[in-house]
């Protein structure tokens, strides 16, 4: 990310891919991919490909201007990023919860369809730019970002691609893109739907040359050697080309997400849409508008906002690694028990109440 290609990159959504056999450094734009495949085989590098992509990233957009939804069903590649601000709620790291999440993130894609005929905007940066020159409230980015694929299409299959092929076929416009990777490069998780609507293809060492095929649509992943070595294509390359992807240490990426939840933003995108990515729920729980004053982290949330001066949704979601449905209802409790003022739309909640004060009510 240090190098002159990534530095004065004009890509809105600059990706460092790796380094050719003839030293160039690839960096290439998400937004014209508009969407990214990857697949390799335990030990390929795959899982540093995606954290190397993901810190490209957060290199070049604060969380005004880009924000994350990152599923990881195994629980380990994508979970230190937990706490990040640009993230738009908490990982998911359930797959039957990520089916309900992804139709949600097709509904917010919708939305934002609205937004954008509701000014006369075709696309994300004609919307923007007319927010900023109007004083409206602009759209970041939003990248999906699933790893592994393969555990979500065993789960829900009909759901989960129905929800892929939505926002692959669909979210360009809205400024929407996906990154998927997968383990296991079969025709059952790599429908031909799927390859269809996501033409851009990073593929490292994987086992056979019918696996290769399946990704690349030719053979040659089965000869990398592991390690980064990787080919990509995307629709203008004449042949896949091989690259060497860099590396990335857990410390890093850890240092990196470490650095990024120490900083602070007015979270005003989460506090608008971040209803959109919780998964629909049960019959069990409270149900809107009820006031649940029984969860065992509510003497927390009050403690975060009077110790902060203001109530905030999102940073009860990134201080207690919570859902926007639950974080929702705790301000709610807040305000009920009269610790926090009543909602002012995206801005922040009025705190009514001094520390000393918080002691009336816990004890």
């Amino acid at each position: 990310v240090l190098s002159p290609a990534f530095q004065n990159a004009k890509a809105l959504l600059p990706l460092v891919l790796g380094k050719s056999i003839e030293g160039e450094i690839w960096v290439r734009d998400l937004a014209k991919m508009p969407h990214l495949l990857i697949a390799g085989s335990t030990g390929s590098g795959k899982s540093v490909a995606i954290n190397v992509l993901i810190a490209s990233l957060l290199f070049k957009h604060l969380p005004t201007s880009l924000r994350l939804l990152l599923i990881d069903p195994k629980m380990v590649e994508l979970t230190p990023y937990e706490g990040i601000p640009h993230l738009v709620r908490p990982v998911v790291t359930s797959p039957e919860e990520a089916a309900g999440v992804l139709q949600g993130a097709v509904a917010h894609m919708e939305r934002r369809y609205r937004l954008l005929s509701g000014v006369g905007a075709r696309n994300l940066e004609q919307y923007n730019a007319k927010m900023e020159r109007e004083g409206g409230e602009t759209l970041p980015y939003l990248i999906i970002v699933v790893d592994e694929l393969a555990d979500l299409m065993m789960t829900a299959p009909k759901e989960v691609e129905s929800a892929i092929l939505r926002l692959a076929q669909m979210s360009r416009a809205t400024g929407m893109h996906l990154i998927l990777a997968t383990q296991r490069p079969s025709v059952d998780i790599l429908t031909s739907l799927i390859k269809v609507n996501i033409p851009a293809r990073l593929a490292f060492a994987v086992s056979s040359g019918f696996d290769s095929r399946t990704i690349l649509d030719t053979q040659g992943a089965e000869k990398l050697i592991g390690q980064g070595d990787a080919l990509f294509y995307q629709p203008g390359l004449t042949k896949p080309v091989r690259l060497q992807v860099p590396y990335l240490s857990e410390e890093e990426v850890g240092r990196l997400a470490g650095f990024l939840r120490g900083q602070s933003y007015e979270d005003r995108f989460a506090e608008a849409y971040g209803q959109d990515f919780e998964p629909p729920k049960g019959p069990e729980g409270t149900g809107p508008g009820e006031v649940d004053f029984s969860d065992p982290l509510l003497k927390k949330a009050a403690e975060i906002v009077v110790e902060e001066g203001y109530g905030s949704v999102s940073r009860l979601q990134r201080r207690l690694s919570i859902g926007h449905a639950r974080a929702g209802k705790l301000m709610d409790a807040l305000e009920a028990m009269g610790i926090v003022g009543p909602s002012k739309g995206s801005k922040p909640r009025e705190v009514l109440i001094t520390k000393d004060q918080l002691k009336d009510f816990f004890g």
